[in-house]
């Protein structure tokens, strides 16, 4: 029996919610590579405590991420059943953007995570069909252009998420501005766009700001 399944104390129970509350808000904050130590230090305990109720920090991710993945794909299966087909492909991109854009872990386990466990993996590819069927439906009804494909749509979320990294200190949801423009490219018309673009000192402000990812380790560990 894993720590995610074994039957706790009560006290052990009060740390284990106490350490997963810590990693939800690191991940929210900081994507999914903060180390065990950091989880401990956020949630006021040892580390060994953190490592007696979890062996590594991917059963933290499962604990936390299962039912957010299986919120997504349910937000997809929901937008592929809108009698409007592009109304259901733009549906599924702006909530399936605004939920990433909330929380830094959640969109790297959606773009792919090395060591995710299996459980977050399946629900991530139960995924890929319904957005496969949401293109088919666009195309279609004559509402995307016939040169773009499902495997397009993760990277219109990276492209975006870069927006949201950039930019979220000085002009939270200026994703959505960048979305409105990839969404006319998408279909080939002009609308309105949403909010305006970085002022020159807010530009100046984020680019202060603004750190590359770092590259992830190839290793297994927590510590590199």
């Amino acid at each position: 029996m894993s720590a995610l399944d074994r039957p706790l104390r009560a006290d052990a129970s009060r740390n284990r919610e106490r350490i997963l509350e810590a990693a939800r808000a690191l991940f929210a904050e900081r994507g999914l590579e903060v180390t065990m130590d950091e989880i401990a230090r956020r949630a006021g305990v040892g580390v060994g405590t953190v490592y007696r109720r979890f062996r590594h920090r991917d059963e933290i991710v499962v604990a936390l991420f299962e039912q957010r993945m299986r919120d997504y794909a349910a937000l997809a299966e929901e937008a592929g059943a809108d009698p409007d087909a592009w109304n259901g492909l733009v549906t599924f991109l702006e909530r399936s953007l605004s939920m990433q854009a909330a929380d830094r872990g959640l969109k790297e386990l959606l773009v792919g995570h090395g060591h995710a466990h299996a459980r977050v993996a399946r629900v991530r590819e139960r995924v890929i069909p319904v957005i496969e069927r949401l293109v088919a439906r666009a195309h279609a009804a004559g509402a995307l252009r016939p040169d773009v494909g499902a495997l397009d749509l993760p990277m219109v979320s990276l492209m975006i998420g870069q927006v949201t990294d950039f930019s979220e200190d000085v002009a939270p949801g200026l994703w959505r501005r960048y979305l409105a423009l990839l969404l006319d490219a998408l279909r080939g018309e002009r609308t309105t766009l949403p909010l305006a673009p970085l002022a020159p000192d807010q530009l100046d402000a984020a680019m202060a700001a603004w750190q590359p990812p770092r590259r992830r380790s190839h290793g297994h560990g927590d510590e590199k």
